[in-house]
């Protein structure tokens, strides 16, 4: 069974929000503002696992972090502990890229009285408020930035933010709203989802295989390992720096993202030296 008050705890709610639009959005806050977006394991050869307890373990008992497919099944597990009515869906990321993209990132539908919405904890580029699926949508971002949802002729439906590019992870950004990713409503099963993972974390072609990469959401920013370059962005305040010792590295994954590898880990994503 899912330990709700342990994954409560993990993401520091003192009270299980009601099942309602309004929880929903402390749920999802609280949850991208405590655990880390990273793909670590990814790049140690460990394997992403994504069934529930494999997730859990991961996530709320060591308290590590993970990416889509590991954020959103834990948070669908604890949708259901709280009584809302949610699934999966699959969506193609358009950040930085110039082809039509493979299903690489899941999120989940939430329907509240007879309503849709969409709930994302598990997107790394940014941080996207829960929205209702309605033509027009538009939400504000605790850092400024705008999302918007419409309808696409060929992808069913496109999510796209304006806002500043020091509150993502540097990819997809410019004038005006921008594309972040398209989805349809189409049912997704397990099999799915276990398809994407593995393209996602084994493909050579996926970012996940090339880039150490750790995100956190910050009250009012963001902040983002990439590599070796960090870049962090809190209340319009801006830093980039470029990290040159792996030691500075180990630290700063612990303090900021709260990831701790130990240092043999660390020497083994392949980043000094």
């Amino acid at each position: 069974m899912f330990d709700l008050d342990a994954y409560l705890a993990r993401i520091a709610l003192k009270e299980r929000p009601l099942a309602d639009a309004e929880g929903l959005a402390t749920l999802q806050r609280a949850h991208r503002l405590a655990i880390p977006f990273e793909n670590l394991d990814v790049i140690l050869g460990r394997g992403i696992r994504i069934d529930s307890d494999a997730v859990f373990a991961k996530l709320v008992t060591a308290r590590r972090g993970g990416y889509c497919f590991e954020h959103n099944r834990l948070f669908l597990d604890a949708l259901a502990a709280l009584g809302f009515d949610a699934r999966p869906l699959l969506a193609r990321v358009w950040l930085g890229v110039t082809e039509t993209p493979p299903l690489t990132h899941t999120f989940s539908l939430v329907v509240i009285d007879g309503q849709d919405w969409i709930a994302d904890p598990g997107f790394g580029g940014s941080y996207s408020p829960i929205m209702p699926l309605v033509e027009g949508a538009v939400a504000d971002a605790s850092d400024g930035a705008s999302f918007r949802l419409e309808r696409d002729a060929i992808h069913g439906w496109m999510l796209s933010r304006d806002g500043h590019p020091g509150s993502t992870d540097g990819r997809g950004t410019g004038s005006g709203f921008q594309p972040q990713y398209s989805f349809t409503l189409g049912q997704v099963w397990d099999a799915d989802l276990a398809l994407s993972n593995r393209w996602t974390s084994a493909a050579p072609e996926s970012r996940f295989m090339q880039l150490r990469i750790a995100s956190i959401v910050l009250p009012r920013g963001m902040a983002s390992l990439t590599d070796r370059r960090y870049s962090q962005r809190a209340d319009e305040v801006e830093m980039v720096a470029e990290i040159a010792d792996a030691h500075v590295y180990r630290q700063r994954l612990s303090l900021m993202f709260g990831i701790d590898l130990s240092a043999e880990d660390v020497a083994a994503l392949g980043l000094f030296g």
